[in-house]
């Protein structure tokens, strides 16, 4: 389903009056102001200003998920001059983790195009102009061009360094004259301790401190005494403010490198593991056999059935029985129990990372959950998500056994209660309860969890479930 953009008519901004009957596009202007048209009579002038202008709606860059600061324009399905139908696409927008078709709400005609192909915008400002008639066309141009010209001039700022010339640093100075003035003298206690014990005249010392605040170093000054050591602390400290440097300290790219910007779902990615960072988590891994799992595969391979909804499936229902492994907790103050158990499976696609999510995968059967993740795998590659698709995961299965790891450990995703990175299944040596050596497959299960809401014990029941139901995959098939 593709997402519909709201188009707006600007207002306006001659005088109130102007912006109020912008609003407003009746044919009929007295029945929609709230005062007598009397009152206008004192202003002839400003009578013409309240004829209608002509509708020209702004197309603005739309919000196509919850974490979208801006998008890219991919392509437009439409040229200017096209003329438009209320529901028809007219471009296709690149969010943080899929690209959108957008449609109008409006019949018209495509005056301009503000956002061209392969440039961004932040959410809510204008990407194109939708004219009413074809003579509003060349106003629209007009003020596309116009509106171009004034995000330019930012650019041509940069003669500004003169302004940022230090001539005008006399300020300092008058701070000093402040304390030569018959005013009352202004000193800390520690200076007139030291002032009296030194025989000081302190009415005659100028103060250093801010608003010529007289320190205990001005003090020792005028007494002849070497500053004490707790002054040199303190200005050692006050020359501790080249801790910025570090930080800004960028070490110089290497001969022959080449700097690659972020996608926007790289951005996303980036900005979702850095909120991570502040969340408490702890980390449990668990053995798991699954000499049974893999005959259960090859069984209903042939039918279509992916090792990934396999897993998908065991999770889900290890969390039916364990529902705070499922919980989240996204404000610190509280948790949430899910009503419903969401398994988001992370996928690498290209040019990043995206979980398409299993929605009620405890209820659905195996077969059902296969088709389910085959389409929404195909969608995430051609990166035609639904926003749904991909943001009411509360549970999230990462799966790099394919690619012959053994062991791996996943970052919690934030809003989500805990992430299961799955290894590869491998023959090991095992002694049963007799002592007697034999060979079965096992493969390691590590959990990452919110430590807020999910203790050690919790992880360890979880896991001890999903073993069980791996171990004796029967119920899988119910």
């Amino acid at each position: 389903m593709a997402s519909s953009f709201l188009s707006r008519a600007p207002l306006s901004n001659t005088n109130t009056n102007t912006n109020f009957t912008s609003i407003s596009f009746s044919s009929s202007l007295s029945n929609s102001l709230p005062f007598r048209p009397s009152s206008f009579s004192t202003f002839p002038s400003k009578r013409r200003t309240l004829t209608v202008r002509s509708k020209i709606r702004e197309i603005f860059m739309p919000a196509l998920s919850s974490t979208m600061t801006e998008g890219k324009i991919v392509s437009w399905i439409k040229s200017e001059g096209d003329i438009l139908s209320k529901g028809e696409s007219v471009v296709v927008v690149e969010s943080d983790k899929a690209d959108m078709d957008v449609e109008t709400f409006y019949d018209g005609i495509l005056a301009a195009i503000v956002v061209p192909e392969g440039d961004s915008a932040p959410v809510g400002a204008p990407i194109g102009l939708l004219a009413e008639t074809e003579d509003e066309i060349a106003e629209a141009k007009a003020k596309a061009a116009s509106s171009s010209n004034s995000t330019s001039p930012p650019p041509t700022s940069s003669p500004a360094p003169a302004i940022s010339q230090p001539q005008p640093q006399p300020q300092p100075p008058p701070s000093k004259p402040v304390s030569d003035s018959p005013r009352k003298t202004v000193a800390t206690p520690f200076a007139k301790k030291l002032a009296k014990q030194h025989k000081v005249n302190i009415e005659s010392v100028v103060g250093s401190g801010p608003f010529g605040r007289i320190t205990p170093a001005d003090i020792e000054a005028a007494a002849g005494i070497t500053p004490s050591k707790s002054v040199e602390i303190k200005s050692n400290v006050e020359s501790a403010p080249p801790p910025p440097p570090k930080s800004a300290a960028v070490p110089p790219p290497i001969p022959g490198s080449t700097v690659v910007p972020f996608t926007t779902m790289q951005s996303a990615v980036s900005k979702n593991m850095l909120e991570s960072l502040s969340v408490p988590t702890f980390r449990v891994g668990y053995p798991v056999t699954t000499d049974a799992l893999d005959a259960l595969y090859e069984k209903v391979k042939p039918k279509g059935v992916t090792m990934t909804a396999i897993l998908a499936k065991a999770a889900a229902m290890a969390l039916a029985q364990h529902p705070v492994v499922n919980a989240t907790c996204k404000d610190g103050k509280g948790f949430t129990y899910n009503a419903n158990i969401n398994i988001a499976v992370a996928v690498a696609i290209d040019g990043g990372l995206i979980t398409p999510v299993l929605q009620d995968a405890d209820k659905l059967d195996l077969y059902l959950l296969s088709q389910k993740w085959k389409e929404l795998l195909k969608k995430a590659r051609a990166k035609q998500l639904q926003p749904n698709d991909y943001n009411s995961g509360t549970f999230t299965l990462s799966n790099l056994g394919m690619f012959g790891v053994d062991r791996f450990d996943a970052i919690l995703p934030p809003g989500q209660g805990a992430i299961m990175a799955v290894g590869a299944s491998k023959p090991t040596v095992v002694a049963d309860a007799d002592g007697y050596f034999s060979v079965k497959s096992k493969m390691l299960v590590n959990v990452t969890a919110d430590h807020r809401i999910i203790y050690g014990a919790d992880l360890a029941a979880f896991l001890q479930t999903f073993s069980k139901i791996v171990e004796n995959p029967e119920s899988l098939t119910l």
